[in-house]
């Protein structure tokens, strides 16, 4: 278990969110709609953008090194941040709570 911990400040469109997990600890800024790079703990590169779709964060990124897709949302559910992954046919949900 990663012990994933991720903290999320918005200003305006600019967001800054913070992940600390046992393998990293990294922070991301962005602006809504416009183009990042991003690489993932286990070195896989994207590039993609966040926009809000209501009071979702919706993710469209595309994986560097094979061009395929992944689409993933955060959205604040009861008392959770539920984020849902989808990529190449498989779907998750990673569930946290707040502290």
């Amino acid at each position: 278990h990663d012990n994933l911990k991720i903290t999320i400040h918005q200003d305006g469109q600019n967001f800054t969110v913070k992940e600390s997990s046992t393998f990293r600890t990294k922070d991301i800024e962005f602006t809504l709609g416009v183009s990042f790079e991003y690489t993932l703990a286990d070195g896989t590169e994207l590039q993609g953008s966040w926009n809000l779709d209501g009071a979702k964060l919706v993710g469209k990124f595309t994986r560097k090194d094979n061009s395929k897709e992944l689409l993933t949302h955060r959205e604040i559910i009861g008392n959770e941040l539920v984020q849902t992954y989808s990529y190449d046919g498989v779907d998750a949900k990673r569930f946290y709570k707040k502290e």
